[in-house]
């Protein structure tokens, strides 16, 4: 496969799995709105911070109220973390490369495309009524791409993207909301603490999953236990590491003889890092130290993969821009 093909693949679903993210947490934020004061950013900044993207939105919206942050992370096309940004790189990706992927994937991500420029009967819709459609059209894309891809290296890179995004959110989400959850000894366990606790674990698409596997009060460290470390999870960045390991491996498809590469040297230390700790070590050494190396080495599985894969320039960090023009 030639390396922009598996480029595009890569960031496509990443683009996706991003802005399906991201409806999400505005989806949920929109709901636990309705428990704060009129015009508080309490549910809503931690958003922008779990997207890195604080210094950005501070330059370009001094004000910081609610709306300010929806129309930051859903409609400003300055802000390549934006959803309708993220779903034009996605596109873009995927119009360089329709000989590859099925004219159903196509089709249904040029439809979502579309849908979400200005003037569409989407926006007529109320808020909660957006967020859900276009999380839903992410979800479809998903679902088209699971039954429509053959099994080759095309679907590898499509997945390892997803996954990596996916690892990469669900750890952010839950270093911002953590410590801004956290409430005083006064208000532990009150219906407030309660409801935001469930807010979070709505946010990573968890609760239901939570409450079949956790059939106790919700805390603090159980929330953070099922969201890092459950194995069967499809969200949990265990299970996502997992995958990532399985996927380089069918890449790669290279004999076990020699020492391993880097690339293969960080996924399984990783994977063995995060599948044999338990939550109550990783609270006493420092949650947010954890999963801040978390991050660190995503960074760095990310900038391996594209140093061996995609472009021989030695990427450090995440990139924000669409990645389709290599040649």
């Amino acid at each position: 496969m030639l390396s922009r093909v598996a480029d595009s693949l890569y960031w496509i679903n990443r683009y996706v799995e991003r802005a399906e993210n991201i409806s999400r947490f505005l989806e949920v934020s929109e709901a636990m709105a309705l428990d704060c004061p009129p015009g508080s950013a309490e549910p809503w900044l931690p958003l922008v911070d779990a997207n890195g993207d604080r210094k950005r939105f501070d330059e370009a919206y001094p004000q910081c109220t609610p709306r300010d942050v929806v129309s930051f992370l859903l409609l400003d096309r300055d802000n390549p973390n934006s959803i309708v940004s993220c779903i034009a790189n996605a596109r873009e990706n995927a119009r360089q490369i329709r000989d590859v992927i099925t004219t159903e994937m196509w089709e249904q991500l040029n439809d979502l495309y579309w849908n979400v420029q200005d003037g569409e009967a989407l926006w007529q819709e109320p808020d909660q009524e957006q967020l859900r459609s276009i999380r839903r059209g992410c979800q479809l894309f998903y679902g088209i791409t699971d039954v429509t891809l053959s099994r080759d290296q095309a679907w590898l890179f499509s997945q390892l993207g997803r996954l990596i995004e996916r690892a990469d959110k669900t750890s952010r989400i839950l270093d911002v909301k953590y410590f801004l959850l956290l409430p005083t000894p006064t208000e532990v366990g009150g219906v407030l603490d309660e409801l935001q606790w469930i807010s979070l674990l709505r946010t990573a698409g968890a609760y239901q999953m939570y409450r079949q596997s956790v059939q106790q009060a919700i805390t603090p460290a159980s929330v953070a236990r099922f969201l890092l470390l459950d194995p069967i999870f499809p969200r949990s960045v265990r299970f996502c590491l997992q995958q990532i390991n399985e996927t380089l491996q069918r890449i790669q498809r290279k004999p076990h003889t020699g020492p391993p590469d880097d690339l293969e040297c960080l996924g399984g230390q990783l994977l063995a890092q995060w599948s044999y700790v338990r939550i109550d070590a990783l609270i006493e050494r420092g949650l947010h130290e954890a999963i801040d190396q978390l991050q660190s080495d995503l960074n760095r599985l990310h900038g391996l993969i594209h140093r061996c894969y995609f472009t021989t320039t030695d990427l450090g960090s995440i990139p924000t821009e669409p990645s389709c023009a290599l040649s």
